[in-house]
């Protein structure tokens, strides 16, 4: 629920930026289940190599640009890449993120991080 603030003699609604995800510990209400975020589906699937598909816009250098490593970690606006060749890390913003693609089956549970519930497809 946004908290509201009280500004002089009106009350202000504060809402989370646009694009934001909800913490992982966030429930669906009426059926007691956690809700799927990308973020929740990287975690669970930390030390796999990804290719992940950016858009930076107005960049007349590199408008498009792929990127592909270990997965190491998965933030609400970030993932963090490291390439095993060379050693270097990327830190990489969710808002250019396209989409993901992985050579391999991706774990997928839900709710998140519970195993009595394992969906894995390959």
């Amino acid at each position: 629920m946004p908290a509201a603030v009280p500004n002089g003699s009106m009350t202000m609604t504060m809402l989370p930026p646009a694009g934001t995800a909800l913490p992982i510990s966030t429930f669906l209400p009426a059926t007691g289940r956690e809700e799927s975020y990308v973020e929740n589906i990287l975690r669970m699937n930390l030390g796999k190599v990804a290719t992940l598909y950016m858009t930076y816009e107005n960049n007349s250098d590199w408008n498009a640009k792929i990127f592909k490593g270990v997965l190491e970690a998965a933030g609400r606006d970030h993932i963090i890449i490291s390439d095993p060749a060379t050693g270097m890390r990327y830190l990489l913003l969710m808002v250019n993120l396209d989409y993901i693609t992985f050579d391999e089956p991706l774990n997928y549970n839900l709710p998140f991080g519970s195993a009595n519930n394992p969906v894995t497809r390959r």
